[in-house]
Formats: C-alpha cells, sequence, structure tokens
C-alpha cells in the first residue's frame, strides 16, 4: 500500500475493506459533525456496514468507477476524500469530502482532493470533476474555490435530508483550467 504525505503529519492513502474497524471508529468520532451536511453517518452504523461501504468503493476501485482515500492525521484517521463516480471515458467525475471535528481548518481537504482530483486529470484523463455541496456549507464551497472550481449551477431544494430540503450547488473544474492553475502554481 502505498501513502502519500499531505504535511504537517498527514498523509493520504487508500480506505480499503480490512480497515472498516478503523473507519467505523472515525465515524463514531465525528458521527454528529459529519452527519450535520453528509448522509454517510446514517449508512456506517456498524461494523458490517462500514465494511460494505468500503467494499462498494473497493468494487468502484476494481471497476474504475471511484475511488476512495483516507486522510491520516498523526496516524489517526480523520477524514476522506472521494470520488464518488468516475468515468474516464465520458471523461467525467465527481468529487466530495469529509473530517471529523478535529481535523479542520488545516487545509488537509484541500491538499487531499487536489492530490485525487490531480490524479483524475493527469492519469486517468477526466476532462470535467464536479463537485456538488449544498449551499449552506461554507467550508465545502471554499474548499472548492481554493481548488479553482467555478460555480456552475444552484439546484434549488433538490436534496431532501433529515427532513429538510436543501439547496445544492453544482461545482466544477475542467481539465484545461486545472492544468493551467497546476503549471502556476508550479512557478516561482
Amino acid at each position: 500500500m502505498y501513502a502519500m504525505s499531505l504535511g504537517d503529519g498527514a498523509e493520504l492513502r487508500p480506505l480499503e475493506p480490512w480497515q472498516a474497524d478503523e473507519f467505523l471508529a472515525h465515524m463514531d468520532r465525528g458521527r454528529e459533525f459529519i452527519g450535520a451536511r453528509n448522509g454517510l453517518p446514517d449508512v456506517v452504523t456498524d461494523l458490517e456496514s462500514s465494511r460494505a461501504f468500503l467494499r462498494a468503493y473497493a468494487e468502484k476501485a476494481a471497476a474504475d468507477t471511484g475511488r476512495i482515500h483516507g486522510i491520516w492525521l498523526d496516524g489517526t484517521l480523520v477524514g476522506a476524500v472521494i470520488l464518488r463516480t468516475l468515468d474516464a471515458a465520458a471523461g467525467k467525475a465527481e468529487a466530495g469530502c469529509w473530517l471529523e471535528p478535529a481535523a479542520t481548518g488545516r487545509g488537509l481537504v484541500t491538499r487531499a482532493a487536489r492530490a485525487l482530483i490531480g490524479w483524475a486529470v493527469e492519469v486517468r484523463g477526466v476532462h470535467r470533476v464536479e463537485w456538488v455541496v449544498a449551499s449552506s456549507n461554507a467550508p465545502s464551497i471554499a474548499v472548492a474555490r481554493r481548488l479553482g472550481m467555478k460555480r456552475d449551477a444552484v439546484l434549488r431544494e433538490s436534496y431532501a435530508y433529515r427532513g429538510v430540503r436543501h439547496d445544492m450547488e453544482v461545482w466544477s473544474v475542467l481539465a484545461p483550467d486545472w492544468q493551467a492553475a497546476e503549471a502556476t502554481a508550479g512557478t516561482p
């Protein structure tokens, strides 16, 4: 297995079914915080559901239709970035993320998402990466902006979650814009 340093004692590495207990412990630590904006804590409730969730992503990775990578801080799993969908033939992917409250405010999601999106664009040839976020989720919108994404649309009251309908925003970055920004970032 490989790990990519994110700096400051953090690393990015694949999350796999054999890590279901660690994933469940992470979800238990962040359940309320993560669940405020993400339905995952309602899905991952015990060891079997944790294993099933990670197994689904292992199957996506094997089929080249998605990926999940954990974010570890000082050896503890504190979050993840995902390619919820990946269609290399069509050149499209949807990225997402979450973190425990103890790991917020450090730029971990931005750095991890940058690595995963870079892989999708440079290795898999994805042309368009989307980021779908509730309009009320200011931290996630800030990540989209830091990643150089542009807001494409607001889907009014399109997502029902815990009895409330939420406006969802679709943000995206296109491969030429991503590559130009990365090239600029690499120059002194």
